[in-house]
């Protein structure tokens, strides 16, 4: 039974349109994994989405995509609950009550604000961006949640999330589960095609430097095929002295698990572009299947939808029942139907 099960949950955005590689090895395997172990929940956060100004079509459209991309990547809408965020108001309503626990200084000290206010300046930041980390405290003890999959600059924001649910615990009595960060030490760490010291991402890297899944497979394999490499021909793992060749070899070992070590043995005395030409042909492997289940999915919208409303009635009968506690430990008057 999956309710004998410890329970995840886990969250995506919906503003990039296609997932990238690093999204997908860093954390969408570990989500079609943890299905397999955990009672998992899935959603795509498209409360968290608004707290930088988004274009409302493509919002809308985005959030489709990234359910459909899920789902192509291997979620089982029958092995785990997949939803989206804005469909369970419960979200917003403990989040507004894990705000008001939450001490300012302390909301002031999440780095991710810091981070992404210095860009636009903190004049022109929303209090929504300011209060982000607190709905995701919400999201996570909605679930009463046992793991939460993140990545190490996320580990902050869980034990935010476990202060939280220890002083409401305190003051008010047992009402949420105290979650642990399930960070996977060996998820690789993906970079920029076109510049290895930074790791792949929408918003660091160049066009030519990202992989996208649902980039046409041409593209795909001619930027494998235009990788940076190092000096030399040797073709070894060294982080350090050899970032380039390192992360391609990274990328060839996630995607097949062959090891490192064996692949170094299969390309000695061979230069980069083999290396080079067997990775791009197994990049288009990868995405070619990939890229038709997603489209399969957006061209039947109305599953899709059917799968987001099922997921979001299992989620609503968990989410409700924890708010509903709360609610009556926090002295509110029951709603008389």
């Amino acid at each position: 039974m999956a309710s004998d099960r410890p329970r995840a949950l886990s969250g995506i955005q919906p503003t990039s349109g296609s997932f990238h590689l690093g999204n997908y090895l860093g954390a969408i395997r570990q989500y079609v994994a943890l299905q397999e172990t955990h009672d998992a929940f899935y959603m795509v956060v498209d409360l968290h989405a608004i707290t930088m100004p988004q274009d409302p079509k493509e919002l809308r459209a985005n959030t489709r995509l990234s359910a459909a991309q899920l789902l192509a990547a291997g979620l089982d809408p029958e092995r785990c609950t997949l939803f989206v965020q804005s469909h369970v108001p419960e979200h917003a309503q403990l989040g507004w009550v894990m705000n008001c626990i939450t001490g300012f200084g302390e909301a002031s000290r999440m780095t991710q604000f810091k981070d992404k206010s210095a860009k636009g300046g903190v004049n022109n930041a929303s209090v929504g961006l300011f209060t982000y980390p607190i709905l995701q405290v919400a999201d996570i003890l909605l679930y009463q949640a046992n793991a939460v999959p993140v990545g190490e600059d996320q580990r902050q924001h869980i034990e935010l999330t476990r202060d939280l649910a220890e002083r409401f615990n305190q003051r008010f009595g047992q009402t949420f589960t105290i979650p642990s960060a399930h960070i996977v030490k060996e998820v690789a760490k993906i970079y920029d095609l076109q510049d290895p010291a930074i790791k792949m991402s929408k918003s660091a890297s160049s066009p030519k430097g990202l992989i996208n899944l649902l980039d046409e497979p041409k593209a795909t394999e001619k930027k494998i095929k235009s990788a940076v490499t190092d000096t030399g021909t040797e073709i070894r793992f060294d982080a350090e002295k050899k970032p380039g060749v390192s992360n391609l070899l990274t990328i060839y070992s996630t995607l097949t698990g062959e090891s490192i070590p064996a692949l170094e043995a299969r390309y000695e005395g061979k230069g980069y572009g083999a290396l080079k030409t067997d990775l791009a042909a197994v990049m288009v492997d990868f995405v070619t299947p990939f890229r038709k289940r997603t489209q399969e999915f957006l061209d039947d919208p109305e599953t899709l939808d059917a799968i987001l409303a099922k997921g979001a009635e299992k989620a609503r009968a968990v989410a409700s029942e924890t708010l509903a506690q709360a609610y009556d430990r926090l002295g509110f008057l029951p709603a008389k139907h």
